[in-house]
């Protein structure tokens, strides 16, 4: 019985101070630096966030005004976009001006295109179909590189297409087949609504 007290004790009296291993500060790194802060702060403002930056802006306007024209200025406006590098990061926009740069003859573009859809970016899963189209493009220009990706794409593509047509053969012929129809409803309609079982 003194044994059962005695745990009981230790339980409740490591719980009480179970809090007090937490430091009351912690380190944040933004565009100011690193520093030790409490716990308990809030460190989004808002108002701060939501101001523009008219000379930022100024920058990206020139240089998409460039990438317009450029398709090697394209290619480093995607990657300032995909890298969050003088602009806010921006996985869209990145696919974008790469895609300006690549359809414009950029062979970095396309096999930045190409490793993007193979390997998939941020949100955006892989897609090895449009990765080897992107790579054939720089594979074309010489790019060793692309050469040695455009494999693994077509061997990604390859696999991803017998995978679709196995799920497809069980969604239509195996036990997937009319999975749904073996369920019963709850509800019927009688006398303008609806009832339970």
């Amino acid at each position: 019985m003194k044994r059962l007290l005695l745990l009981g004790a230790l339980l409740v009296s490591s719980a009480a101070f179970a809090d007090d291993d937490k430091p009351s500060t912690i380190r944040i790194c933004d565009n100011t630096g690193c520093s030790d802060r409490p716990r308990n702060t809030a460190t989004f403002e808002a108002e701060l966030a939501a101001q523009a930056d008219p000379a930022q802006d100024a920058k990206v306007a020139a240089l998409e005004a460039m990438a317009e024209k450029d398709p090697r200025a394209a290619y480093d406006l995607g990657l300032r976009y995909f890298r969050g590098d003088g602009v806010k990061q921006d996985s869209y926009l990145a696919i974008k001006w790469m895609r300006e740069a690549g359809e414009r003859g950029d062979f970095k573009a396309a096999q930045a295109l190409g490793r993007f859809y193979l390997f998939g970016l941020e949100e955006m899963g892989s897609d090895p179909a449009e990765a080897e189209h992107w790579l054939m493009m720089a594979a074309d220009k010489g790019d060793k590189e692309a050469k040695k990706l455009l494999v693994k794409a077509r061997k990604a593509k390859d696999q991803a297409q017998k995978d679709y047509q196995v799920r497809e053969a069980d969604r239509k012929n195996g036990w997937l087949a009319g999975w749904y129809t073996t369920y019963t409803y709850r509800t019927y309609w009688r006398q303008g609504r609806w009832y339970y079982y």
